[in-house]
């Protein structure tokens, strides 16, 4: 029987908001670390650009 996660939608709508950065929506990078970081500055630009509407 299938049965709703709780606030699963947070995480899902997260995941749509990365895979807006082309980067990110492809496996590019040869390294993971190299990936990881580039998780960490979409993530940074994300919350930028939320502070930045809050702010107006």
């Amino acid at each position: 029987m299938f049965e709703v996660v709780p606030r699963r939608w947070v995480i899902e709508r997260s995941f749509a908001w990365l895979g807006r950065y082309r980067r990110l929506s492809k496996d590019y990078e040869y390294l993971a670390s190299s990936q990881e970081n580039a998780v960490y500055l979409a993530t940074v630009m994300l919350l930028l650009h939320r502070v930045e509407r809050a702010r107006h």
